[in-house]
């Protein structure tokens, strides 16, 4: 769905002012909700985009908003900007954080409906994405007093029942590392086909040419993860987020609806 790609375009760089970021390995500076980043142009563009990585904003590189700033901008705020309407700016920030993870949600939905294994779920699936879509079309307050917890809650059930039913057809035994510790596991070649990495920790994990087709990898937080030659095609609720924080080469193989990251060797 473009819908869900960004357009940095049509938005007036929501991620750059309405988040806040701490000095780390993933941002050279501190910055406060609400405040522009000191990169930040007149012209809502970033006048380090080419060299975030070099100068210490590596987090930059990997945030997806799902396409929820464009949203905001031009159609929750019907194209007026922060800063030309600077009244609009703290409803403006506050909702930007809601719409994204409507517009994730929206993300593992309509990934869920194209995958043939969870058809006896399509129908919850299609009133679940047309209900999350209408309300991405609400006015700001009501977008602001959204209850997001219980919206993902339900939508999760659906999406654990989709990854169940997909997984379900792979052959063999299927291992289950749903929130596991794996931080620097030595994974290289590790046959994970069908197996569910929900909300796993693979920071700086080592699974170089693993098998991961229809795995389950919703959530799984991959930073600094070798995917040097690891089979990802099929995987489940994989996003473009999730590879552009790990490392991978020209033998990766990913999902042909997501992008190699440019600083893959």
């Amino acid at each position: 769905m473009p819908l869900l790609q960004a357009d940095c375009a049509s938005c007036f760089a929501l991620c750059c002012v309405a988040l806040p970021f701490a000095r780390s390995t993933d941002f050279a500076v501190d910055k406060p909700a609400g405040t522009p980043c000191a990169n930040l142009r007149q012209d809502f563009r970033c006048g380090i985009h080419t060299k975030l990585r070099d100068k210490g904003f590596q987090g930059c590189t990997v945030f997806d908003c799902f396409g929820a700033g464009q949203q905001v901008s031009q159609v929750t705020f019907e194209g007026r900007d922060w800063r030309t309407h600077p009244g609009t700016s703290r409803e403006m920030f506050d909702v930007f954080p809601v719409m994204r993870q409507l517009h994730e949600l929206l993300f593992y939905l309509a990934e869920a409906l194209t995958l043939p294994g969870a058809r006896p779920v399509h129908a919850e699936l299609r009133r679940a994405l047309a209900e999350t879509e209408e309300l991405t079309r609400a006015d700001a307050a009501t977008l602001a007093a959204t209850d997001v917890g219980t919206r993902r809650a339900a939508v999760n059930t659906l999406l654990l029942k989709t990854s169940d039913l997909v997984r379900a057809a792979v052959p063999g035994r299927k291992k289950n590392h749903r929130g596991a510790d794996l931080m620097g596991a030595r994974l290289s070649g590790a046959n994970l086909r069908g197996a569910t990495l929900r909300g796993a920790y693979l920071i700086a994990a080592d699974l170089s040419r693993a098998d991961l087709r229809s795995a389950d990898l919703i959530g799984a937080d991959f930073r600094d993860a070798n995917l040097s030659g690891a089979d990802l095609t099929g995987s489940i609720f994989l996003t473009q987020a999730q590879l552009n924080a790990a490392r991978g080469d020209a033998a990766t193989r990913i999902p042909p609806t997501l992008t190699r990251p440019s600083h893959w060797s």
